[in-house]
């Protein structure tokens, strides 16, 4: 499963962990502004926001990951088993194709306040890119450097809920996420005081005995409370490099190790890569599971008025730097 999360300095982060099993190719791609866009009911935008992030590429269209667009918009997809629902097309609506979704808000919207209104004509359909690859089961969190919202397409409509933590992980759906942070209320950073009892005399036995009940376990429910506790806690300095290596932290507080997760066959799930954003900036900054070395791909040094995808194959082999 996966972890989705913001984090702001000076400036404005977005990223995920994608946790499963197997690779599928994926890349850094920057889509130009120039690159033809064909939506299956919605028409073609041959112009449009460029966008950065992470990709499948499929007969040339771009399968977003997640991804920042030129104005600071972020965007990511995370699995949502067994409650996604997408339909067919209706009337009057702006009928978006489930793997459109992140191309359809990237494109066109400079801003959160933007996405949300275009969301409110929306219907999300179930038409797959192609007959091997069905529509994914998602949910979605979409943030600027000002709000955070998650969108979910559920059996009686699309939610779009406001997301005060900035933080988003797989099931159960979003409302019922936040509900269960009211169960961690007690937990905090500091050294824990002796609230069982006043009549035993119950001390801390050492240092670092600060989250004392913080889950860790790697369900995506214990995954949110867990990411949500850390980035709210979480400090660091302003710097581009203090604020891209914080963010690493607190994405790592998640991290899914081979062996932990198995999921039948001999194959286990895994965090495949972790990604951080700079999105006032558009540089977009990974690493992979056997590589935590942290690369970098700055859309702005690629022709954003290109027609064509740039894209750069992850590094997947792990960087050691050795000093002697």
């Amino acid at each position: 499963m996966c972890t989705a999360a913001t984090y702001k300095t000076e400036d404005f982060y977005f990223g995920r962990t994608l946790d499963y099993e197997s690779s599928y190719g994926e890349e850094i791609v920057v889509m130009p502004r120039n690159f033809r866009l064909d939506f299956l009911n919605m028409g073609v935008y041959k112009n449009h926001y460029a966008v950065i992030g992470t990709a499948h590429i499929a007969q040339g269209y771009p399968l977003f990951y997640d991804a920042v667009n030129e104005k600071g918009l972020a965007m990511a997809g995370l699995n949502f088993v067994g409650n996604a629902y997408y339909g067919k097309n209706i009337d009057g609506r702006d009928n978006v194709a489930q793997y459109e979704f992140i191309p359809w808000i990237l494109s066109r919207c400079s801003s959160t306040a933007e996405a949300k209104d275009l969301i409110s004509r929306i219907n999300i359909t179930d038409t797959p890119f192609n007959e091997h690859m069905p529509a994914g089961q998602l949910h979605w969190i979409i943030a600027d450097s000002e709000q955070t919202i998650t969108v979910e397409s559920v059996r009686d409509g699309i939610k779009v809920y406001d997301n005060p933590v900035g933080v988003l992980t797989n099931n159960p759906p979003f409302n019922e996420q936040m509900f269960r942070l009211n169960d961690y209320m007690h937990l905090s950073p500091k050294q824990p005081q002796n609230n069982f009892s006043s009549k035993l005399d119950l001390k801390t036995y050492s240092r670092g005995m600060g989250a004392i009940g913080l889950p860790g376990d790697l369900s995506s429910q214990s995954r949110f409370v867990r990411a949500a506790f850390v980035r709210a806690n979480s400090v660091s300095g302003s710097s581009e490099t203090e604020s891209v290596s914080q963010f690493f932290h607190i994405l790592g507080s998640v991290d899914q190790q081979r062996g932990c997760c198995d999921v039948g066959e001999g194959r286990y799930e895994i965090t495949i890569y972790t990604s951080c954003c700079n999105a006032d900036k558009g540089i977009y900054y990974y690493t992979t599971y056997n590589n935590h070395q942290i690369s970098a791909v700055d859309m702005h040094k690629e022709d954003l008025d290109g027609s064509r995808l740039v894209s750069y194959p992850m590094i997947t082999d792990e960087q050691i730097n050795r000093q002697n």
